[in-house]
């Protein structure tokens, strides 16, 4: 049964992390940066949670899961920072730092006594942040666009597949410990913003990390309906009810950008 929820969380990650490059690409960086934050690798780790264990169990995880979410809003922000100013290896060094700061973050994090209240507020405490902070940030459109084929879709799987299996297998050498502080770890936002940081350039994974904030939302929206529902109604309707609420957030959130774009078109 691990090796088959290992199997799953791999291709629904690789799809994820392949279908939001190529929405940053045809649609805008933008609207990947919001979509990245939409329920994916962690929704797969609820569900067989409840399943294997039971709901109850799911649920309470998904209450620790969304104080990770804060260390993965402030490993995008080092990442950020780290990318303005190093001229050299840049991808490199920008990723390193933002690794290593999140390993901080969420160490920290893990010292704080949670109940579901601090574990709701916290990660929307980050959001908010970090929203402010990234507001001087400019979204950019990608402009000359890599043709795709399939030698570069399978490239982009592969890269995905490499960091997703590297992240996901360093917890077994490392002890239980920093197993629980990988637990976390962006494993499908990271990959997306290396490969439109290496394919295009930092400006445009600026604008990806710009609007993960927003995104990450849904997300944050999607654990905490698990935390009430998965008790209730169970893994298979507790599953559909929290996609349905984390979807109607990116929709009308979506609508509201439409009606603001507009309202500042017709000024």
């Amino acid at each position: 049964m691990i090796e088959f929820l290992f199997l799953i969380k791999l291709i629904v990650a690789i799809a994820f992390v392949i279908g939001l490059s190529v929405i940053a690409e045809n649609v805008s960086p933008k609207v990947a940066g919001i979509l990245s934050g939409y329920p994916s690798g962690s929704a797969i780790t609820l569900f067989f949670f409840g399943l294997e264990v039971n709901p109850e169990f799911a649920a309470e995880s998904a209450v620790y899961n969304m104080i990770g979410l804060s260390a993965t809003l402030s490993f995008v922000y080092i990442y950020y920072i780290a990318s303005r100013h190093f001229k050299k290896y840049n991808i490199l060094l920008s990723s390193l730092c933002a690794i290593i700061g999140y390993f901080v973050i969420v160490s920290l994090l893990q010292r704080i006594e949670i109940n579901k209240y601090i574990a709701i507020l916290i990660p929307i405490a980050f959001s908010f942040l970090y929203i402010y902070l990234f507001k001087s940030i400019k979204n950019i459109n990608i402009q000359t666009k890599v043709k795709l084929n399939y030698r570069i879709l399978f490239v982009r799987a592969f890269f995905a597949a490499l960091i997703i299996l590297v992240i996901t297998s360093v917890p077994k050498f490392v002890g239980s410990t920093w197993a629980g502080l990988f637990s976390a770890f962006p494993t499908t936002l990271f990959p997306l913003m290396l490969i439109i940081h290496f394919t295009y350039s930092k400006e445009h994974v600026h604008t990806v990390i710009k609007n993960v904030p927003f995104g990450m939302f849904s997300l944050i929206i999607y654990s905490l309906t698990i935390s009430i529902v998965y008790p209730l109604f169970g893994i298979y309707i507790g599953t559909l009810i929290s996609f349905g609420v984390a979807t109607i957030y990116l929709v009308v959130y979506k609508k509201t950008l439409n009606i603001i774009d507009k309202s500042k078109r017709t000024y």
